[in-house]
C-alpha cells in the first residue's frame, strides 16, 4: 500500500469521527427542544386541569347565588301574596312562585352535574399534578445530562480537529486537496479498498487496468466510475479456487 494512502486512511478515519461528532452536536438542540416541548405539554396539561377546577367552582358559586336570588324572590312573592285581596293577583303570585321553584329545581340539577364534573376534575388535577412533578424531575436530569454530553462532544470534536490537522500536515498539499474535494462530493468514504476487482465505494467492476494500478501501488489509482481513491491489500485477493468456482457457475 502506498504510504500516502496509509496517511489518507488515517485522515479519513479522523474525518469520519469529526463528522459523527458534528452530527451528534447538531442533534443536541433538537433533543433539548423535544425535552422542553414534552415538559411544556405536561405543564400545560397541569394548568388546564387547575383552570378547569377553578372554572367549575366559579360556575357552582354563580348557580348558588342565582338559586339564592330566586329563593329571595319567592319569599317576596309569598309576602305580597299574603297581603293581597285580589284573586287575580293571588293567582299571579302563585304562578310566579311555582315557576321560580321550577327554575330552582333546574339550577339544582345543574349543580349536581357540576359536582360530578368537580369530582372528575379533582382526580384529573391530582394525576396532572403528580405527572408534572415527575416530569420536572426527569426534565431537569435529562437537560443536565444533555449539557454534560454537549460539553464532552465539543471537547472530543476539538481534539479530533487538532489530530486531523496534524495528520493532514503529513500529506502533500496536492494529494490532500484532491482528497478533500472528493470528500465534498462523496462524503467520508473516499479511500476505498478493491476486492474481487470491485470498487469498495460504488461497487462497480473495475477495468483490468485500474485494478492492476491499485494492486501495483506505485501511484494513487482512481475508480473510473466514481473517482474515489483505490487501494488493495493481500487479504482482498479472492481465496484460492474461488475464481475457478465462479467460472464453473
Amino acid at each position: 500500500m502506498l504510504p500516502v494512502i496509509e496517511q489518507l486512511l488515517v485522515v479519513q478515519d479522523r474525518d469520519r469521527r469529526i463528522h459523527r461528532l458534528q452530527n451528534e452536536l447538531a442533534e443536541i438542540p433538537l433533543k433539548r427542544k423535544r425535552i422542553q416541548d414534552k415538559a411544556a405539554a405536561t405543564a400545560a396539561a397541569f394548568e388546564n386541569a387547575k383552570l378547569r377546577g377553578r372554572q367549575i367552582e366559579s360556575d357552582k358559586k354563580k348557580l348558588e347565588l342565582e338559586a339564592a336570588s330566586k329563593m329571595e324572590f319567592i319569599r317576596k312573592c309569598e309576602t305580597l301574596q299574603g297581603q293581597t285581596k285580589s284573586n287575580e293577583e293571588y293567582k299571579r303570585y302563585t304562578h310566579q312562585i311555582e315557576t321560580t321553584h321550577g327554575e330552582i329545581h333546574a339550577i339544582e340539577d345543574q349543580e349536581i352535574v357540576l359536582m360530578e364534573q368537580a369530582e372528575a376534575a379533582a382526580k384529573e388535577f391530582e394525576a396532572a399534578s403528580k405527572l408534572a412533578a415527575t416530569q420536572k424531575s426527569e426534565t431537569d436530569k435529562m437537560m443536565a445530562d444533555l449539557a454534560v454530553r454537549e460539553t464532552n462532544l465539543k471537547k472530543d470534536l476539538e481534539s479530533a480537529l487538532e489530530e486531523r490537522e496534524d495528520l493532514a500536515a503529513n500529506v502533500d498539499e496536492l494529494t490532500l486537496t484532491k482528497y478533500e474535494r472528493l470528500m465534498e462530493k462523496k462524503g467520508d468514504n473516499v479511500i476505498v479498498g478493491v476486492k474481487d476487482s470491485t470498487c469498495g465505494g460504488c461497487h462497480m467492476k473495475l477495468p483490468q487496468q485500474s485494478f492492476i494500478e491499485a494492486k501495483a501501488a506505485k501511484e494513487i489509482a482512481y475508480c473510473p466510475n466514481c473517482g474515489r481513491m483505490l487501494y488493495h491489500t493481500r487479504d482482498m485477493d479472492p481465496e484460492p479456487g474461488a475464481q475457478h468456482d465462479r467460472d464453473k457457475w
